[in-house]
């Protein structure tokens, strides 16, 4: 057991993130308009003053930043048998003491400021005119820590970076390697949201309801089309968890995200969300209708807004995630060359509002078992719940009215030869609603209502019972 001093790194080492890219994107979402500020910064005051400038105008909740459980552990056994535990980091003084008072493991803390930036060489430097050549342990995991692993008595390589263990090891000075991630094919399938294409299955909405769904050609461009908006789905669900880090960190299932629990780096999402947008915009300007990149454009914008501001509006929040689930409707008509019925319009705005509901329900509803009186990024409170719940149920009830008033439209009997056998679907839809939200009402919905849907066994049979009456109609 070594009696020098271990001296910890923070970023990716002690936690599963960066300290200057979390303020970055603090920055961003509090002052969206002001993006570019930072970049001026870095040119005009170099990277410490970045840093300080960051520091300053952000406040970033060190409570909750995704620590490497590992390593604390570790550091707690080290310090108990009364070993010196440093930290050494090139993240801002600012944010370095407060998580150091936060952890309660740290005797020093050595950190940038506004005329230093302690990385690499500099961190190397201060550590041996501290401790002199060989008189300390040091734990990192980037190639800015080689060159202090090289002045270390022993190196622990903790979460190395690609290539890092490699040269590490080059030193013949590695205690020990700790290495916790995941395996990023699962990773990036979770923060992908891979299972929230389900929704994309709308977008055959229309070619179902004009009864051609036995076209070759219309079921490719469908298949092309669900690719094209998973793809812009995808990137926007990247961009919102990089916005929203640490309000996910404060929700009790959110915070397993991958970004947010830092199994994925923060800085593979602000290069896979762009990519994923151009691809998507790309396919659809060259393979689909001009109609079809319109209402994805329309999508992502009316997204970002949500990400950005609306999420944030009582009532009109929920609105704009029933506009968004239409949105994959409307795009499946345009992506077919077909007409926007009333109908199928009023029909998905209705049951949608309420999906979107349940939704707020069951987040709202988590956070009032967890203690909270107001759930955390949103303007809903705890006693909005009876009032969220009568909206929601009420909405859904609607949609099955407007199904009825379909039954009886004159364009209907040009569909099916037995409209009135449509009838049926009515009781199987109220059925659907009502149970969708009893389970809710219960605290028992853990998921996205669609996604929800898509597991449930029930749900399954009722819309596969919905499917068969509407076959019988024809």
């Amino acid at each position: 057991m070594s009696s020098k001093p271990l001296v910890v790194d923070l970023d990716g080492t002690l936690i599963r993130s960066d300290v200057l890219i979390e303020c970055g994107f603090a920055f961003t979402r509090s002052a969206p308009h002001r993006f570019y500020e930072p970049l001026l910064w870095l040119l005009r005051e170099g990277k410490a003053g970045l840093k300080a400038r960051l520091a300053e105008v952000t406040d970033i909740d060190v409570t909750v930043l995704p620590y490497d459980a590992t390593v604390i552990e570790w550091l707690k056994e080290e310090r108990a048998t009364g070993r010196s535990l440093v930290l050494a980091t090139a993240s801002h003084e600012r944010y370095a003491t407060a998580i150091a008072d936060h952890l309660g493991l740290f005797d020093k803390t050595f950190a940038t400021h506004s005329d230093i930036n302690l990385s690499a060489h500099r961190k190397r430097d201060r550590l041996v005119a501290e401790f002199g050549e060989k008189g300390f342990d040091y734990a990192g995991n980037s190639h800015d820590d080689v060159s202090v692993w090289a002045a270390a008595e022993r190196a622990y390589v903790i979460n190395p970076s690609s290539g890092v263990e490699r040269a590490a090891r080059k030193q013949g000075n590695v205690e020990r390697v700790i290495d916790q991630r995941s395996a990023w094919p699962k990773t990036w399938g979770k923060s992908l949201r891979l299972h929230q294409w389900l929704k994309n299955l709308l977008i055959f909405i229309p070619l179902l309801a004009s009864h051609q769904v036995s076209s070759l050609a219309l079921d490719l461009r469908g298949v092309l089309a669900f690719v094209l908006f998973g793809l812009c789905a995808s990137s926007v669900y990247l961009l919102n968890d990089l916005l929203d880090l640490e309000d996910d960190r404060h929700h009790p299932i959110k915070r397993r995200r991958p970004f947010a629990s830092g199994a994925l780096s923060i800085v593979w999402g602000m290069l896979a969300f762009p990519v994923l947008a151009v691809g998507a915009f790309a396919g659809a300007l060259l393979l689909l209708p001009l109609r079809f990149a319109a209402v994805l454009a329309g999508y992502y914008v009316l997204t970002m807004a949500y990400s950005l501001l609306l999420k944030r509006r009582v009532i009109l929040d929920v609105v704009v995630l029933a506009m968004l689930y239409t949105a994959r409707i409307i795009a499946g008509t345009a992506a077919f060359r077909m007409t926007l019925t009333f109908w199928l319009l009023a029909f998905s705005m209705f049951l949608f509002l309420s999906l979107a509901l349940v939704k707020r329900y069951a987040e709202l509803h988590a956070t009032r078992a967890a203690g909270g009186a107001k759930a955390r990024g949103r303007g809903y409170v705890a006693d909005d719940l009876p009032m969220i719940s009568s909206l929601g149920a009420a909405s859904g009830y609607l949609s099955v009215l407007v199904l009825a008033l379909y039954i009886q439209d004159s364009k209907t009997t040009h569909l099916y030869s037995h409209p009135q056998v449509i009838w049926l679907a009515c009781p199987l839809l109220l059925y659907w609603i009502s149970r969708t939200w009893l389970i809710t009402h219960r605290g028992l919905m853990h998921d996205d209502p669609v996604v929800f849907a898509a597991k449930d066994r029930t749900s399954l049979l009722v819309v596969a019972l919905t499917g068969f009456v509407f076959w019988l109609a024809i």
